[in-house]
């Protein structure tokens, strides 16, 4: 191949960049309108990894052994963005109910703080159902292919078993909704999507166009899937697949687990609840008995409460997070294939052009170096989003685990506490007969 010009990267407006042409000047080959087996993405802006839109190298995992020690928990989180350089503030609350006659459904409020120029005002405040946010989700996923687009919550759940208008379920849905918006928002290029400014500002989006360009956009990937098929995968991608399908199974498992615990606990309650009502009516027929069998009961009310408290954190902190990750891996699987067909497509094109150039001794053609870069620019935002999942993994699970153990560390000092002030209750009772025995 003769000597390949350097790559640049387009950055969206407003995040800064370096080199020596100003960034709106810079045509990225991805923009080419022209590229028929292109899966119709869009400009792939500069990342932080990025310097003069040339890809960076980042650490990448060799193995699945480096790349699980990544999960170990430590102090030392880096890339967290400080709330005082933040610049896009979003948050999810205030769920409604809405009841028509063809259907009920659930609204959420989106609020939004900016000084981004992009923003026309500094507030906003919209409404905004599921829907809405599977159509943000589709829209970032279509606009930007080489970038990891945060999950949604799963919008079916199985009639009878989960009542989707309980309280409990809408404000579980509305937190996952809320850290969905603010992934996003925290994101350098999904942040400055346009699709995403829409949605937070628009009083009406107009989601059909949208769906319309997907179906194009999606029989675009599937004949570039078709046409071509991937030689060999590099090591480093491979690591990641071989970790994200362990990582999917010890997730798997710990949710299967959890679920058993819950459901054991619940029986437990039952029966706890059961247990302690036996003591507060027989305290009722054993009046020289009754405060130490009161006492019983309360004790083990106290237990009942705490028991209810560890269960709640289970089934709406702890659970939610295992799932949305099992989401995550799925997403971050579909980045890695879409991955593989741009590799595909520009493994395919140099093959032809090596043939054709045996043949008659005909150059290289420049579509070809625009598939090189292609590639080079999805490895090289592949990466920096992998790195970013990384980091968010380690604080979401260290934020977890450390709740989790407090929630049990809570329950056990109640537990503890109650049954503790029982004691004091029957030493006083002793003491009551000892006084009336003397008298």
């Amino acid at each position: 191949l003769p000597a390949r010009r350097t790559m640049s990267v387009g950055a969206p407006k407003g995040l800064a960049s370096s080199g020596q042409k100003p960034i709106t000047e810079i045509t990225h080959p991805l923009s080419a309108a022209d590229e028929p087996l292109s899966p119709g993405v869009t400009l792939c802006p500069q990342d932080a990894g990025l310097t003069n839109g040339t890809p960076v190298e980042t650490s990448s995992p060799a193995s699945v052994s480096s790349l699980f020690n990544r999960l170990q928990l430590d102090d030392e989180l880096d890339g967290d963005t400080s709330s005082e350089t933040k610049d896009l503030f979003v948050t999810v609350d205030d769920p409604k109910k809405h009841v028509s006659t063809m259907e009920t459904y659930i609204t959420y409020r989106v609020s939004t703080k900016t000084t981004r120029i992009e923003f026309d005002l500094p507030e906003y405040s919209v409404r905004r159902r599921y829907q809405d946010f599977d159509w943000l989700r589709i829209k970032l996923d279509d606009s930007q292919p080489t970038h990891l687009v945060p999950p949604l919550p799963e919008k079916f759940v199985m009639k009878g078993v989960v009542d989707r208008f309980s309280e409990e379920f809408v404000e579980t849905r509305m937190k996952a909704l809320d850290k969905f918006l603010k992934r996003v928002a925290d994101h350098p290029v999904l942040s400055f999507n346009p699709h995403f400014n829409a949605f937070l500002t628009a009083k009406d989006l107009n989601k059909r166009q949208g769906l319309a360009l997907l179906t194009k956009v999606g029989e675009s990937v599937k004949y570039v899937a078709s046409g071509y098929k991937l030689r060999a995968r590099p090591a480093e991608y491979t690591a990641m697949v071989e970790y994200l399908d362990t990582f999917s199974g010890k997730l798997g498992t710990m949710d299967r687990i959890a679920q058993r615990i819950l459901k054991e606990q619940s029986e437990y309650l039952t029966e706890l609840r059961e247990y302690g009502s036996v003591y507060s009516s027989w305290a009722a027929l054993e009046e020289e008995l009754q405060r130490p069998l009161e006492g019983v009961a309360g004790s083990v009310s106290t237990c009942c409460r705490a028991m209810e408290d560890l269960s709640e954190n289970m089934s709406q902190d702890f659970l939610p997070v295992l799932r949305e990750y099992v989401l995550y891996i799925e997403s971050m699987k579909n980045v890695l294939r879409k991955r593989d067909q741009c590799q595909a497509e520009y493994e395919g094109r140099l093959e032809a052009a090596i043939l054709r150039r045996q043949e008659d001794r005909t150059p290289v053609p420049a579509e070809v170096e625009k598939c090189q870069d292609k590639v080079e620019c999805f490895n090289a935002d592949l990466k920096a989003d992998w790195e970013r999942w990384q980091r968010n993994k380690r604080q979401d699970f260290k934020q977890l685990l450390t709740g989790m153990a407090d929630k049990n560390i809570s329950y056990y000092e109640k537990c503890q506490s109650a049954w503790e002030s029982l004691i004091t209750v029957l030493q006083d009772k002793q003491t009551e007969d000892k006084t009336s025995e003397t008298n």
